[in-house]
């Protein structure tokens, strides 16, 4: 059971924000998660390390279930151990809640449909946040956002996303990532890189599958993901806290992605001691700082450079581990990540947290 939490609104920074000045103040009822008085918010199974994640949040999580397999209706599946403040619904009851204090959507068919099936009139009166996982997929000058709603909350999981899309009418806030991994040391053991990827040969450009395979024929990589299997070095799908564990022995993360939001992969790599190398592009390239961390480039000549330098220097990748746990330590804690999302459903919902103790 998780431990009641007070929300904080964070006053300035790309986190949380303020109350609107039209909503009545009262106590947010941050209580002990699946009790009657703690808040109920209605969202949808869509990336499952990030909504376990998101269940560290002391809210009852309410996830609407469907026979078969219905995108998004999936529920507490088997993957990751569950916490009691995530509970299932049948989809055909979720009408007949009067409890619910909050719908945060995930995908844009939850905002379009999923939402307007499930609660049919009552979808306007209740507060709504959108998560929005991904930078825009086109061009991002023509890339207004498709939910354009004044009175709801859009919120970016990077500064990147933010800044790439066109919010247009949508009040925005960021939320970054965060992570919990074991407390196992790094010992950086193996003289190989590790990519944590999902469908990366299945993916497009975006995920750089090129980039992978010109850097691994030249340093030893494995890899760890779904449908790897075209790969000599695929580690199969791992589940997530045994590969927490193996990676620790690997001497640094290699992330080929060209674009798309900061990987919860990469956060959770320096997290584990991990130095990290990739592609200085997006959210990597504030991420990751040179000579600190890990290393990013958009040269991959420099970039497989730096590889090669680590797995034949574990000293300067020691020195680096350190720097990694410290940086997500600071930006990464799953505590900040509970306060952010604390303040963004406090502010959605019209119940502001309280402020400081006197």
């Amino acid at each position: 059971m998780l431990e009641p939490l007070v929300a904080t609104v964070c006053s300035s920074g790309p986190y949380g924000g303020l109350p609107r000045p039209e909503q009545e103040k009262r106590p947010f009822p941050v209580g002990v998660p699946g009790q009657p008085e703690a808040v109920k918010v209605l969202t949808w199974h869509v990336h499952g390390s990030y909504l376990w994640y998101l269940s560290h949040v002391p809210v009852t999580w309410v996830l609407p279930v469907r026979a078969g397999d219905a995108e998004g209706y999936g529920g507490r599946s088997p993957s990751f151990p569950w916490p009691d403040n995530v509970v299932e619904v049948p989809a055909g009851e979720v009408a007949g809640m009067d409890n619910l204090d909050l719908v945060l959507t995930q995908h844009r068919r939850n905002w379009d449909v999923d939402r307007h099936e499930l609660l049919g009139p009552r979808v306007r009166n209740l507060p709504r946040v959108h998560l929005e996982h991904d930078p825009p997929a086109g061009w991002p000058n023509d890339a207004l956002h498709p939910v354009q709603d004044p009175d709801a909350l859009l919120v970016h999981v990077t500064p990147f996303n933010e800044l790439m899309w066109d919010n247009g009418s949508t009040p925005t806030r960021v939320v970054e990532h965060g992570v919990v991994v074991p407390d196992v040391p790094w010992t950086g053991e193996l003289d190989a890189a590790v990519t944590v990827v999902n469908n990366l040969y299945r993916r497009g450009r975006r995920l750089g599958p090129d980039v992978f395979d010109l850097v691994a024929a030249q340093v030893p990589v494995d890899l760890a993901g779904m449908n790897g299997e075209a790969y000599p070095r695929w580690l199969g799908d791992v589940r997530l806290g045994d590969l927490h564990r193996r990676m620790t022995a690997y001497r640094c993360l290699f992330n080929p992605i060209r674009y798309t939001s900061l990987g919860l992969a990469v956060c959770e790599a320096m997290a584990l001691g991990l130095p990290v190398v990739g592609l200085a592009t997006t959210e990597m390239s504030t991420a990751v700082r040179n000579g600190l961390n890990g290393y990013v480039e958009t040269d991959l000549a420099k970039l497989t450079g730096h590889l090669r330098r680590l797995l034949h220097d574990r000293d300067e990748a020691a020195e680096l581990s350190r720097g990694a746990r410290a940086v997500a330590t600071e930006r990464f804690g799953i505590e900040r990540f509970v306060r952010d999302w604390c303040a963004v459903l406090a502010e959605a919902s019209g119940l502001p947290p309280p402020g400081p103790p006197s």
